[in-house]
């Protein structure tokens, strides 16, 4: 009985991984970057997109309540709406949907270090990872190009179609499991199992996120290298982060690793962009002493 209960639960547990198209080469641009997973097909794109338009409005109407809604000609407001219309004229390849979502910016008084697009084109960054990061307008960039991936890439809703699959596999293996006599083993087992495969997917979401951000930010005229210097910044400001392994985030140096390792594939559209080759693009330098120049 014990066999059929873990082969019960292992099939289960692969449907989830399943879920997720194996990575291949991205005709589009960067690559590393493979198909968007099936799961998001488990919920409607127009409903995750309503229900984020609802929350952002929700959030905006709070943040007025408590004053700290940037007013529409704040100095900062305007850098980041400036930098944003660069950029999503070249977001809109990776989604057909892109081109027809109402794209939004907020700027929220706040000390946190954080900035978010949900999904529709919902983006809001808090003041707190502009000022406490000093982030030059390639870094701004690099945040919000790869904020915005994760809308282009449904990241949102890939989570909403993995969760509803998670909770029907507890669900399945609970019941398996009574049938069997092993009591609550089954929801446990499947229970812990699906939250290890969905850090996992979190964290493969953010590589992705870094990925097309880079292209996309590289193609407006950003430098990609920027990137690596913005998670020098981000790594200083975060020490006693979790490890990578149980987190949704890379760790910093893995994300930097990554970075390096596709340059060489965006750094000729940012030329591009600017109108030069990339032998005369000179090392990006960042504004804070300690941080080396990044070739």
């Amino acid at each position: 009985m014990k066999r059929i209960l873990t082969a019960v639960t292992l099939t289960i547990l692969f449907s989830i991984a399943s879920a997720q198209t194996p990575a291949a080469a991205d005709e589009r641009g960067v690559q590393g970057v493979g198909k968007m997973s099936g799961a998001r097909k488990l919920v409607s794109a127009e409903q995750i997109e309503k229900q984020a338009s609802a929350q952002y409005a929700q959030m905006q109407q709070e943040s007025a309540g408590k004053k700290t809604l940037a007013p529409p000609d704040h100095p900062q407001l305007l850098r980041l709406k400036a930098i944003a219309a660069k950029i999503i004229p070249h977001a809109t390849r990776w989604n057909e949907r892109a081109p027809q979502w109402k794209w939004e910016i907020s700027l929220i008084a706040s000390n946190q270090i954080n900035a978010f697009c949900m999904p529709g084109g919902k983006i809001a960054f808090y003041t707190g990872i502009l000022d406490q990061l000093k982030l030059t307008d390639d870094e701004v960039a690099m945040v919000m190009g790869h904020e915005i991936a994760h809308a282009l890439r449904e990241h949102g809703r890939e989570r909403a179609g993995k969760q509803a699959a998670a909770q029907g596999v507890t669900v399945v293996a609970d019941v398996a499991s009574q049938l069997l006599g092993f009591g609550g083993l089954g929801r446990m087992v499947a229970g812990g199992g699906s939250q290890l495969a969905l850090l996992k997917y979190g964290r493969e979401d953010e590589t992705e996120g870094d990925l097309v951000g880079m292209d996309i930010a590289a193609r407006a005229g950003y430098d990609p290298r920027a990137g690596a210097a913005l998670w020098q910044k981000m790594g200083a400001a975060s020490k006693g982060a979790p490890p990578a392994w149980l987190s949704t985030h890379p760790s910093g140096k893995n994300r930097i690793a990554q970075i390096s390792k596709h340059l060489p594939e965006v750094m000729p559209l940012f030329a591009k962009a600017r109108g030069v080759r990339v032998a005369q693009l000179a090392p990006y330098q960042t504004n804070v002493a300690g941080i080396a120049a990044v070739k």
